[in-house]
């Protein structure tokens, strides 16, 4: 008899907590959820973090948690205001501020803010050109945010923040805007060269006019230019001269005499 009623004994040491913990008598709450009791359907109270006893078949315990959660929006096509057709992908990052509204206002918060945001961001982005998407990013994302926000306060939902992941633009408009971004360098290319060209002209200028108040100061740029470039042996130097320097002298005129003096009439004595 010792016996059995040691048997039954253990049995019912490890089979009424088994029993309890199987029955849901016992709740554990973590510091990061909410609990909400439900008492024959009817809504009995909220509990914190830790060990909750709920009556089996008459109560019943819902948690929510209040940690934030991410939902990736999917890549989307939408049409911009301009008529033109990008691919959205975004990010939705939320809490549950309520947790009250967030079981009892709305069936499922999280395919409802999955919803909204897609909503919202079909709208923001219609009301926006392609330009406008591609860089001012941060202002069209805080259009969406505050457009999901301003209707799932209801929900006992606060949404912290929406961020684009992506645009993508077709084919087609991917290479005019190639062709866009060459064109507007080789304008700014022009725009420098001939820049440039015209400071080079104005300094040339300057140059001349300093030159030309020095009667010697072009002989010595002249000769400086000459001994810079016969440093390098395989330079070929050409000297343009004018024609009067290699003329042949003429033989017949003697070195004593100019040419002027042939054509002077020769002194005559007068007789008397």
């Amino acid at each position: 008899m010792a016996y059995d009623f040691t048997c039954c004994a253990g049995f019912l040491v490890l089979g009424v907590p088994l029993f309890v913990l199987s029955s849901g008598f016992i709740r554990t709450i973590y510091d990061y959820q909410k609990g909400l009791v439900l008492t024959l359907g009817k809504y009995d109270g909220m509990r914190n973090s830790g060990l909750q006893i709920i009556i089996p078949f008459v109560q019943q315990m819902r948690t929510v948690d209040l940690r934030i959660q991410t939902i990736d929006i999917p890549k989307q096509e939408v049409l911009s205001k301009d008529n033109v057709s990008v691919f959205i992908n975004a990010v939705v990052y939320f809490k549950i501020i309520n947790p009250e509204k967030a079981v009892f206002n709305v069936q499922d918060y999280a395919m409802a803010v999955y919803q909204h945001s897609q909503t919202a961001i079909r709208d923001v982005v219609g009301s926006r050109t392609l330009d406008q998407l591609l860089t001012d990013r941060k202002s069209i994302a805080d259009s969406i945010s505050e457009l999901v926000d301003k209707d799932s306060t209801e929900w006992g939902v606060d949404i912290t923040g929406i961020k684009i992941q992506d645009i993508g633009l077709p084919d087609t408009m991917k290479r005019a805007m190639a062709r866009q971004a060459q064109a507007e360098r080789e304008k700014r290319a022009s725009i420098i060269i001939s820049d440039g060209e015209n400071m080079a002209a104005e300094k040339l200028a300057a140059a001349a006019q300093i030159l030309s108040e020095s009667p010697g100061a072009l002989h010595l740029r002249t000769l400086q230019m000459i001994s810079s470039v016969s440093a390098d042996r395989t330079n070929v130097m050409n000297f343009v001269l004018p024609i009067e320097g290699v003329q042949i002298p003429d033989k017949s005129v003697t070195p004593s005499s100019s040419s002027d003096d042939k054509f002077k009439p020769k002194d005559t004595k007068k007789v008397n």
